[in-house]
């Protein structure tokens, strides 16, 4: 899937009841759905059901069952609160009768208020760096085609501050700095950015947990599968013009790792941030 085009098509979900939707998976070299791919369609389902005036301002989510890719997804949401200024919804993700992944979405009008934000951190601009794509094109002959997979025909291009080394990644502490943009501009509505910002956020996070180990374990040696996933969105942007993802991760433990990352626009402007943890243990 290289076109961002082929992203948004994949995010328009088939309403098949009044509250429930189907959507279809794109293919992985791991041969389970990509978790940022459910965020976004659980998203974009839970948004059928809510008032044009209101926007997503968080979203709670937990991982249960792997996703299949070669069957579709229903997705269940129940309409719990419309209230005055924000709307509840709660989305259920279902393969086979199972719940593959649930998620509380809370959606508010736009209303003035407070602002304040962190800065965002000092690190160079995405022009005076390599994408990641190209990075790997020197590697490819020493590379599987499932670790080969994970960096090609990406919709979303990625550029990393820190070195990127796909085959000698080095031990370091857990900070990474990514600028990342669609791949070619979007047309949609503050929704579709929204939407395309939540499949994006679960790239990244969890290697961040990995690099203090990296002296012990090999990145392809580990097994990583999210378990929950945490966003909330500040304010406006649009995901074709370069955004900073700012992630560290404060914990490793009992084979889970945690990472948060905030999300910075060109100028410096928060838009939103994100918390996540996951399995992360040896392959066996």
């Amino acid at each position: 899937m290289k076109k961002i085009e082929d992203l948004i098509e994949l995010l328009d979900l088939e309403r098949i009841e009044e509250n429930i939707f189907r959507g279809q998976s794109h293919f992985t070299s791991w041969k389970r759905v990509y978790g940022g791919q459910v965020l976004a369609q659980a998203l974009h389902a839970a948004y059928q059901t809510v008032p044009g005036d209101r926007f997503v301002h968080s979203m709670h989510g937990y991982f249960i069952l792997a996703g299949r890719i070669d069957m579709p997804i229903v997705y269940d949401v129940d309409r719990i609160r419309d209230g005055g200024s924000f709307t509840t919804r709660r989305i259920v993700a279902i393969q086979n009768g199972k719940a593959i992944f649930n998620a509380a979405a809370s959606f508010q009008l736009e209303q003035e208020g407070l602002d304040h934000q962190i800065s965002m951190p000092n690190v160079p601009p995405p022009e005076t760096l390599v994408a990641d794509e190209k990075i790997i094109e020197k590697f490819k002959s020493q590379m599987s085609e499932a670790h080969w997979s994970l960096y090609k025909n990406r919709p979303i291009e990625f550029r990393q501050v820190e070195k990127f080394d796909p085959l000698n990644q080095q031990k370091s502490e857990p900070f990474r700095h990514v600028w990342f943009r669609s791949k070619g501009q979007v047309r949609g509505t503050k929704v579709t950015h929204q939407e395309l910002l939540a499949y994006a956020s679960d790239y990244n996070l969890l290697v961040t947990a990995a690099l203090p180990h990296l002296d012990q374990l090999k990145r392809q040696e580990l097994f990583f599968a999210s378990l929950d996933h945490a966003m909330w969105f500040h304010r406006d942007f649009r995901i074709d013009d370069w955004l900073l993802y700012a992630i560290d991760s404060p914990s490793a433990s009992n084979s889970r790792g945690f990472a948060r990352g905030n999300i910075f626009t060109r100028n410096g402007v928060l838009v939103a941030s994100v918390v996540q943890e996951g399995l992360m243990r040896k392959l066996r």
